[in-house]
């Protein structure tokens, strides 16, 4: 999976775990902990593995089940400990939902046994491939295939899949009102209003010493 597919799997699985447990939508600092979360691994891995070699390939420290249940542990007690019980879970559910995620990924696209090694590291590697590739530069050549997928106007189911998924989050986020954006938008009215005010109790003082 790619991440940006692992970030919608990620925001409508803990939206959906906070309206069942806690009959509420996601606040924003959750729905930004889940969806940093579920895309962490791949943004310690690939770069590493696709630019810098240090991994034998893409699925290595950030992807191992050794690394992200102790860690999501961590986090979840530390997010606890300073009253943001929910922010960790967040990260757990998005950091751990990555690994089945790839695996299942890998199952559906037949590529054998090596998904059961994605999330093994370091106990179970990958082999190394051939060439290493610019992180940005393999993410670009991906977009400019999807771009020509369109252009032919045969786009792959695979593709519309996607599409489909990015759309039901879309709608998921707009009923949940739009989580990081709304508490954005908060932020610069209240600075908005603050500056008002400052400008207004500014301008009564120069009233009064005139």
């Amino acid at each position: 999976m790619w991440p940006w597919e692992h970030a919608i799997v990620g925001y409508l699985a803990y939206s959906l775990f906070v309206r069942l447990v806690y009959r509420e939508p996601p606040g924003g600092l959750e729905a930004l902990t889940v969806v940093v979360a579920s895309v962490l691994p791949d943004v310690i891995d690939k770069p590493l593995a696709w630019e810098f070699g240090v991994f034998e390939s893409g699925y290595a420290l950030g992807h191992s089940i050794f690394v992200a249940v102790p860690l999501s542990i961590v986090v979840g007690l530390v997010a606890r400990r300073v009253g943001r019980t929910r922010a960790g879970l967040a990260f757990g559910v998005g950091y751990l939902l990555h690994l089945p995620g790839d695996v299942l990924d890998a199952a559906v696209r037949g590529d054998g046994t090596i998904y059961v090694s994605l999330v093994l590291w370091p106990v179970r590697r990958i082999e190394s491939p051939a060439d290493h590739t610019a992180f940005a530069d393999e993410f670009w050549r991906l977009f400019e295939n999807y771009h020509q997928e369109f252009l032919t106007g045969e786009p792959s189911t695979y593709l519309w899949i996607q599409v489909g998924l990015a759309g039901a989050a879309a709608l998921v986020w707009l009923a949940d009102g739009a989580p990081v954006l709304r508490e954005c938008l908060v932020g610069v009215k209240r600075l908005l209003f603050a500056l008002v005010d400052a400008g207004r109790r500014s301008w009564n003082d120069v009233g009064k010493r005139r």
